[in-house]
């Protein structure tokens, strides 16, 4: 009977620890949307979610689109289609690129702060005298960094996409001598509405789940300094993995509706 029960502790403890998961995305996403609100720590959020973490979604997005640009050109010019980089590069960066390799660099900044964070609160009791004062710690830690996340992401990858198909435009015409006037003709004649729009959706879902993930592995974290670096980890693990994930479903989701 040992095997057994062994099995049914890891099973309730599973089951448990998806149930107040869920439990914690509720209760963010019910005090999202009802006051009271705490505008100035929303700004703050946006700023070091959106504008403090431009520099490196730009440079990520500028050499990416370089990158592209070159290989492309290394895979089209092997069937004298060297005309339809510019098409490529804009259709890659706006409708995947740009969205998920922000997403997974904004991870990787903002979710292991968020998570280190709120972790410390959390073993040093902070969040527990925020309740002593009854001040409410999901309308103080958790709504506006959610918010804040659902919301910057989307900015900073309508700048990752111009800055991503500039960087092509840089390579196809100051190193494979593509004429300037032509490859944004086409850039632009290719792009349609939906390619922008389809990234930002998912640049919103990828800010939302960013900051949720940092905030619940932050707030659930135990254990002194041990239990915020794992909670540290685990934000940025999770995150990275529903980002990939979520990036498939909406993609299928377009997909379809464009048949």
């Amino acid at each position: 009977m040992a095997p057994l029960s062994t099995i049914g502790r890891s099973v309730l403890t599973f089951l448990r620890a998806i149930g107040q998961f869920f439990i914690f995305v509720t209760r963010s996403i019910i005090h999202c949307v009802i006051p009271p609100f705490y505008p100035r720590i929303f700004v703050r959020q946006i700023i070091e979610i959106g504008y403090l973490s431009l520099p490196v979604v730009g440079l990520t997005a500028i050499f990416t689109g370089m990158v592209l640009a070159l290989q492309s050109f290394t895979g089209f010019s092997r069937f004298n289609a060297e005309g339809a980089i510019a098409n490529v590069v804009v259709l890659s960066v706006t409708r995947e690129l740009a969205p998920v390799l922000a997403g997974l660099m904004v991870a990787g900044r903002i979710g292991a702060a968020m998570a280190a964070e709120i972790g410390t609160m959390r073993v040093t009791e902070q969040i527990d005298a925020l309740t002593v004062m009854s001040t409410n710690p999901f309308k103080y830690l958790i709504a506006p960094r959610v918010l804040a996340g659902t919301i910057a992401l989307p900015c900073l990858v309508l700048i990752a996409d111009i800055i991503g198909v500039m960087g092509g435009y840089i390579v196809s015409v100051y190193k494979l001598g593509f004429n300037p006037a032509n490859y944004l003709h086409k850039t632009w004649e290719f792009l349609q509405p939906i390619d922008v729009i389809s990234g930002l959706v998912k640049a919103s879902a990828f800010g939302f789940i960013i900051s949720l993930m940092g905030c619940y592995h932050g707030y659930t974290s135990k254990g002194g300094a041990r239990g915020v670096g794992k909670a540290t980890t685990s934000a940025v693990v999770s995150a990275s993995i529903l980002i990939l994930g979520i990036n498939y479903i909406v993609t299928e989701i377009f997909f379809a509706g464009s048949k």
